[in-house]
């Protein structure tokens, strides 16, 4: 019932925000991009929040998502949902094949290896310039349609991607609420105690890495749908250091606390470019105060 409540009440948010919004500008620049930043922070919180296993690369699947479907759409003439689906296919292998050598670190050299990954998978988006269109990006991506209807307006891409990360706040819920959410908690407590219990380990850090991946990807792949253009630019460490940012700012462990950090972090520098030059100075002050 809980769940239900709060699911209900951030449902009814989403709702309300298009009429607050003064213009078109305030729903694609800020609440489309505001709910991409809450799915992919609520992926990284699964594996940071409540698996403990830190992160520096989660920029480098929403990439893989978004590259795959763009080049498979652009270059090949896929259908857009074929191309989505084989970006999860490929994120999916991709994550599975680099967890088991990563998750096996710990700490401060588990965070140094996912940075590498992270590193290496925008070097490759930069140089495969015949395929990726190099530092220039890739454009002519086309729109989605579901059931015949075109996403193909601010206001729709606005509900399409409200809807989703409804869907992935309550699946993010239930694994909690389940028994591998419990061994996620354990996990995160002791990982020596959590085996002691009888909990496999290594199936549990794998299987929320490859999870966090997997949404990750998906939303990449409706990012590039929804912008028709990407670059690699958009997929670099320092983004990934942002949804870090936001994981914590939210409160480790919260996934609605995830989706608050996300769009705290994307709504507040739009409210401060009033301030001009001071505007990333008070932005820092806000940051620390909040985290204090």
């Amino acid at each position: 019932m809980k769940r239900l409540t709060g699911l209900l009440l951030l449902a009814a948010i989403l709702v309300i925000l298009p009429f607050l919004f003064p213009d078109n500008y305030y729903v694609t620049v800020v609440g489309v991009t505001a709910l991409l930043h809450a799915v992919l922070a609520v992926s990284l919180n699964l594996l940071m929040g409540y698996a403990g296993q830190i992160s520096l690369g989660h920029a480098a699947f929403f990439g893989i998502g978004a590259y795959t479907s763009a080049i498979l759409t652009t270059r090949y003439g896929w259908d857009p949902w074929a191309a989505i689906m084989a970006g999860l296919a490929l994120t999916g292998l991709v994550s599975f094949l680099v967890s088991r050598p990563i998750l096996r670190l710990k700490g401060h050299y588990l965070a140094m290896a996912t940075l590498g990954l992270g590193i290496i998978i925008n070097i490759i988006l930069v140089q495969g310039d015949q395929l990726t269109g190099g530092p220039d990006g890739l454009g002519g991506i086309p729109t989605l349609s579901l059931f015949g209807w075109a996403i193909d307006t601010d206001l729709r891409w606005y509900w399409a991607m409200g809807a989703t990360m409804l869907g992935v706040v309550w699946l993010a819920l239930n694994i909690i609420d389940s028994r591998s959410g419990r061994a996620l908690r354990a996990l995160h407590g002791s990982e020596v105690a959590a085996e002691m219990m009888g909990i496999n380990t290594t199936a549990a850090k794998t299987g929320v890495f490859v999870l966090a991946a997997l949404i990750a990807s998906l939303a990449g792949a409706l990012f590039c749908h929804q912008q028709s253009f990407i670059s690699p630019d958009s997929f670099s460490f320092f983004f990934s250091i942002e949804l870090v940012t936001m994981v914590v700012l939210g409160g480790i462990a919260s996934t609605y606390g995830a989706v608050f950090g996300a769009l705290i972090l994307t709504f507040l520098p739009e409210l401060l470019v009033v301030f001009e030059d001071f505007e990333v100075m008070i932005f820092g002050g806000i940051l620390m105060l909040m985290m204090i």
